[in-house]
């Protein structure tokens, strides 16, 4: 789990409270019922209004991703193909078979499975593009709807403070509730700002960047595989990927790529 998310909403909404208590405001003015009913649930509504009913599935699975921040590691999937690339060069393309089943990534599995049914470089790139592609189109579809959620979090905040003005100008007669009434009319319009500004729009920046990590991963792995289709040297094939990776990236996987080498060196002596 990727705790980035939840630290920094739960700081932000702190900043709101501390910040309202240092003018003199009540945080439990906040707790206002028919605002929250309203704007929450009214949002969460007219978002999947614009949605087919089957794609509230995968609307939560875009949640659970933004939360999880689960992605493919660009220096793990540098490792699987420059070991790939050894074995297919030592032992043929055919040996990879065995190697790539137990693959825990369905992208790498289906591109290295390509390799080995002798599908030609061209088409494993089609193949593999449009895979990207669709991956994209989900991921931009799950960014999208709590886009959507966090425009309309703040109309429905002035619909309900309209209510409540509504509501305020029907009892003029009776002065000394005017303050509260008024106060608590603005409530929905502050339910509205916050709630898509600290909420709706991280989310979906959050997954709009997992999903450009993921594509970016997917991108060296497609070059990767294309490599090794075309017989590339482990060690070039190496020096070209690394160029996806940062420099702590490359950093770490130098380290791990030494460790291997001298815990091979040590059982070999």
């Amino acid at each position: 789990m990727d705790v980035a998310t939840p630290v920094g909403i739960l700081v932000a909404l702190v900043a709101i409270l501390t910040a309202m208590i240092m003018d003199g405001g009540n945080p439990a003015a906040l707790i206002a019922p028919s605002a929250m009913v309203l704007v929450l649930i009214g949002t969460v509504g007219v978002s999947l209004a614009g949605r087919r009913f089957k794609e509230i599935g995968s609307i939560v699975g875009a949640l659970r991703s933004a939360i999880m921040a689960k992605a493919p590691s660009a220096q793990e999937s540098v490792a699987q193909l420059v070991r790939f690339a050894e074995m297919a060069r030592r032992e043929g393309v055919l040996a990879l078979e065995a190697a790539t089943s137990e693959l825990r990534d369905p992208f790498i599995r289906s591109g290295m499975q390509l390799i080995i049914d002798g599908v030609e470089g061209d088409k494993i790139r089609e193949i593999l593009e449009a895979d990207l592609e669709g991956m994209g189109a989900r991921h931009r579809a799950g960014a999208k709807f709590f886009k959507d959620m966090a425009g309309y979090a703040p109309t429905l905040g002035i619909l309900g403070t309209v209510m409540g003005l509504i509501h305020v100008l029907a009892n003029l007669s009776s002065p000394q509730t005017l303050g509260p009434a008024i106060s608590g009319a603005f409530t929905a319009t502050l339910w509205g700002v916050m709630t898509a500004n600290v909420f709706w729009l991280p989310i979906s920046n959050k997954l709009a960047h997992l999903s450009e990590q993921e594509v970016q991963a997917r991108l060296l792995v497609i070059d990767g595989i294309l490599a090794i289709q075309a017989g590339a040297s482990p060690r070039l094939l190496e020096q070209q990927l690394l160029s996806f990776l940062s420099t702590a990236e490359r950093q770490a996987h130098q380290a791990q790529r030494d460790r291997a080498r001298a815990s091979s060196g040590k059982k070999a002596a």
